[in-house]
């Protein structure tokens, strides 16, 4: 594995989104996406950062499939190193052939988190980070999908895509604003308030009373998995 995917698979393994290890090692979002896309590798001294925080040491990041697979090529034969050029350029030519057709991506704006307020105005400064899909949404904004207790339907670092609609059916899937937060689950509309379910069954129902003010921001209509628009 290269260095840029040890980081990612590192990354993972702690359940961490980007933009949570660049907040903790101090850089931003972009400059750390960029040591994951491989464009740029990070200094020594964030290097010591993301060893601590990954709690693994520096050299498990740093370790690198090409530089072993280049110690292992040199202990060939002439004959096998013919034989492995041979095998390498057909795998090329049919990596190539494979990517030569362009794939057409969608951009679309995420938004950090959500807040008081009605429709748009829900986000706090109207800060958001473009992303990538290779599937046409209709929605009306986006958001960050934070924790686990939507899953396995709404994975924890995809995006939530919202449409601008009120309450209307019973164990749909809305975002609502309450108590300071705001939640993606299952709604039901009770006498006294709406109950809010997660799909996964190790997080029990919230209840948020009438008197209390919960806001159905808007439903959830879909979310996906961001890729690297690099593919276009």
């Amino acid at each position: 594995m290269t260095i840029a995917e040890n980081i990612k698979k590192l990354r993972k393994e702690k359940n961490l989104l980007q933009k949570e290890v660049a907040e903790i090692i101090g850089v931003t979002r972009p400059a750390y996406s960029y040591w994951e896309k491989g464009t740029y590798l990070p200094t020594e001294d964030k290097l010591e950062s993301l060893s601590k925080l990954f709690e693994v040491d520096v050299a498990d990041i740093t370790q690198d499939d090409k530089v072993e697979l280049n110690g292992l090529y040199d202990e060939l034969s002439k004959n096998n190193k013919e034989k492995t050029l041979t095998y390498v350029n057909k795998l090329h030519r049919e990596q190539t052939q494979n990517q030569s057709t362009p794939i057409k991506l969608f951009p679309v704006n995420v938004y950090e988190k959500l807040s008081a307020g009605t429709g748009f105005n829900y986000f706090d400064d109207g800060s958001f980070e473009t992303v990538y899909t290779e599937k046409e949404f209709r929605y009306d904004f986006a958001s960050w999908i934070n924790g686990d207790s939507m899953e396995p339907e709404f994975p924890n670092g995809n995006v939530a895509l919202i449409r601008d609609i009120p309450f209307d059916i019973n164990g749909e899937v809305y975002a609502v604003d309450w108590d300071g937060q705001t939640y993606i689950k299952k709604v039901y509309k009770e006498d006294s308030g709406l109950r809010l379910v997660s799909l996964n069954k190790k997080y029990k129902d919230k209840f948020a009373p009438f008197d209390e003010q919960p806001r159905v921001i808007g439903k959830i209509v879909g979310n996906f998995a961001p890729i690297d628009n690099s593919r276009a």
